[in-house]
């Protein structure tokens, strides 16, 4: 029997194409910041998602045609996922990366477990357990540590870097979108994916048509190209390729659970990259957002 080529063999191992879906995620907030003066936010996610569109479209269109009329009569839903996801995450993510650091950016990020908590019990009325209720603010206070940047006066008074808020505003959207996801339509990955950016590029195509009015242009220089490049190809249609191979091999909760590497991937390129700097307060609160994480996902005790 001859052996199955490297393409096929990676094709088969979910925690190996994980691990690159976290790797690539977390590159979009390095090049997100590293191109800032490159490349404004709006242009930055319009060129992204039409590049990846372009690429996805080829492989999706045969499933697209055969859930047209599926997506078609889930137009609400659908408008409100690629909205969340594709459209506001996207230019609050890179124009938060404006005026604070990839590091906080992707420590932030790493409360979603958390949020996807609170707003699964507020939007769908998920039951919770008091453990899961305990593990919550531990997480979001550990958030609050790192967007105070240490100082509780900050928080007190809410002086926040207005790029850590806008980011946190994004992280909120996104973990609305997750748990909004459930009610997605029964099509086929690449479907909802193709159908969700077509909806995210009508969201983005005004706010970039503003900033394009404003004067805020790319910069004509190999560094715009490179950075459209990477976040087009990698974060945008390799990652969201392997996701959904992941979550077909391995489903969806261990598929989630493992995402959880991708905030602290983030954190070491951000200081092997970006030459940003680890402080006290970014290791206390990041114990304190992986320690609410536990505290929430801890199994229930076996009852006696």
């Amino acid at each position: 029997m001859r052996n199955a080529g490297p393409a096929a063999a990676l094709w088969s191992r979910a925690y190996l194409l994980l691990t690159f879906t976290a790797l690539f995620w977390a590159g979009n907030s390095i090049v997100g910041r590293a191109a800032r003066d490159l490349v404004p936010p709006a242009a930055l996610s319009f060129w992204r998602w039409t590049i990846a569109l372009a690429l996805l479209l080829p492989l999706a269109w045969p499933h697209l045609r055969r859930d047209w009329p599926v997506l078609r009569t889930s137009w609400p839903i659908v408008m409100i996922l690629g909205a969340l996801a594709i459209g506001a995450f996207n230019i609050l993510l890179y124009t938060g990366l404006q005026s604070t650091t990839a590091l906080n950016s992707m420590l932030i990020q790493s409360a979603q477990p958390a949020l996807i908590l609170i707003i699964g019990a507020l939007v769908m009325g998920d039951g919770t357990s008091l453990r899961q209720v305990a593990g919550v603010p531990i997480s979001l206070a550990g958030v609050l540590i790192i967007i105070g940047r240490g100082d509780p006066g900050i928080v007190w008074a809410m002086r926040f870097n207005i790029g850590d808020a806008i980011i946190g505003v994004a992280v909120i959207l996104w973990a609305l979108y997750s748990v909004l996801l459930r009610r997605r339509p029964p099509v086929h990955p690449l479907s909802f994916l193709a159908a969700s950016i077509m909806v995210g590029i009508v969201v983005i195509a005004p706010v970039y048509a503003l900033e394009l009015a404003s004067g805020r242009l790319i910069v004509p220089v190999a560094g715009s190209a490179l950075a459209i490049a990477y976040v087009s190809v990698f974060p945008s249609f390799l990652a969201y390729l392997f996701f959904n191979r992941g979550v077909e091999l391995i489903g969806s909760a261990a598929t989630g659970q493992y995402m959880n590497v991708m905030p602290l991937m983030g954190a070491g390129l951000a200081m092997l990259f970006l030459g940003e700097m680890l402080h006290l307060f970014h290791i206390i609160g990041l114990a304190l957002i992986v320690a609410g994480i536990w505290v929430a996902g801890r199994p229930a005790p076996p009852a006696a």
